[in-house]
């Protein structure tokens, strides 16, 4: 295959298929390229979507959330959730309010590549990128010409690195899976108990709930796979699906996402948020700007920096908070059980309810 697109955009996740969607809707080519044979198979993530007022809370100066986020189908919100438990290594429990619901990550995933297409985008299944070379995109199916390209390939962006952009700094490996039983309708996070750096939950849905393990391997040295089976074993879990895994970022956005006529979006821009590894509702915020741009750019010479400039003002400063924060629960709460009890029992209710929003935990 040898082709020419406007914009080429790799991967179809919900920042890539988002990117698609706005710029099509401008006029312009817009092809998608996915190495999968299937968008958003498999699941690695957590599946949670806070509700709207929770994702304004934590970026107000985003303007028009609601037409992202109202666009999903009820029938991909499955169960509503009254809040986030957070429980230390002794197993001491602190109920913050915060709303949201859990979605099927392979449909929703699916429904945004399906708008994408429905706009006038391109998908091509099956279609690995490999580089870019004299100003083309090298793929599993042949070269492709664009006059833009957009990585929203994950924090290990080949498109990124094809680029010169600098990749995401120490991510976090995690794994996560299918657990059938009946959960509180609550995001459960434990902290600790595990092992010193890792961090479990359940994300519930209706007689099952999404169950995963992450951790830091500055303070901890194992296999993710191995907690994972520790969790199991300590919850008596009964897991009914494949374990599936992946890296997420931990420290905030990476410091450039333009270069040249190329951008990257979402977790390959490090668009995530440190303390809780959410980023699907920043992945839609920031495809949109995205999209915008690029088809702007197409037709009429806009500055791709514009994205930049746009993304940062309603996105950077409480990204930057909850990537400080991290730190600071680096430095102080991570080095054993011991300290993470103490630090979660220091920082009591109020400021882990600030933690979690992206908001600063001392003044």
């Amino acid at each position: 295959m040898e082709s020419r697109t406007d914009i080429l955009i790799v991967g179809s996740g919900p920042a890539g298929s988002t990117v698609a969607e706005y710029a099509a809707e401008k006029g312009v080519n817009v092809t998608i390229i996915e190495r999968r044979s299937q968008v958003g198979v498999p699941v690695r993530c957590g599946e949670f979507i806070p509700a709207n007022d929770e994702i304004r809370d934590m970026f107000p100066s985003v303007e028009d959330l609601d037409p992202l986020f109202d666009k999903i189908p009820s029938n991909l919100r499955l169960r509503e959730l009254e809040g986030i438990k957070l429980v230390n290594p002794k197993g001491k429990e602190t109920l913050l309010d915060f709303s949201g619901y859990t979605t099927d990550r392979a449909g929703f995933d699916q429904h945004l590549a399906q708008r994408a297409v429905k706009a006038g985008a391109e998908l091509v299944m099956n279609c690995s990128f490999n580089r870019i070379e004299n100003g083309r995109a090298i793929t599993s199916q042949g070269d492709i010409e664009y006059k833009v390209i957009i990585g929203a390939d994950g924090p290990g962006s080949r498109v990124g690195r094809s680029l010169g952009l600098q990749g995401n700094k120490n991510p976090y490996p995690a794994v996560t899976a299918q657990a059938r039983g009946d959960f509180e309708p609550y995001v459960t996070m434990f902290f600790g108990g595990i092992a010193p750096g890792a961090y479990s939950w359940f994300i519930p849905k209706h007689g099952q709930a999404n169950v995963g393990v992450g951790f830091s391997p500055k303070f901890a040295s194992g296999n993710v796979h191995e907690y994972f089976d520790k969790f199991v074993s300590k919850h008596d879990l009964d897991v009914i699906t494949k374990v599936e895994g992946k890296h997420v970022p931990s420290e905030g956005p990476i410091p450039n996402t333009v270069s040249g006529n190329g951008m990257v979006v979402g977790d390959a821009a490090g668009q995530v948020i440190s303390v809780n590894g959410g980023g699907v509702p920043l992945a839609l915020i920031a495809g949109r700007i995205c999209g915008e741009v690029a088809a702007d750019n197409v037709l009429d010479g806009r500055p791709l920096e514009d994205y930049q400039t746009i993304w940062r003002q309603h996105m950077l400063k409480p990204l930057k908070t909850a990537a400080f924060n991290k730190k600071l629960a680096d430095t102080f709460a991570f080095h054993t059980e011991f300290t993470t009890g103490l630090c979660m029992g220091i920082l009591g209710k109020r400021r882990m309810d600030n933690l979690i929003r992206c908001k600063r935990i001392f003044p």
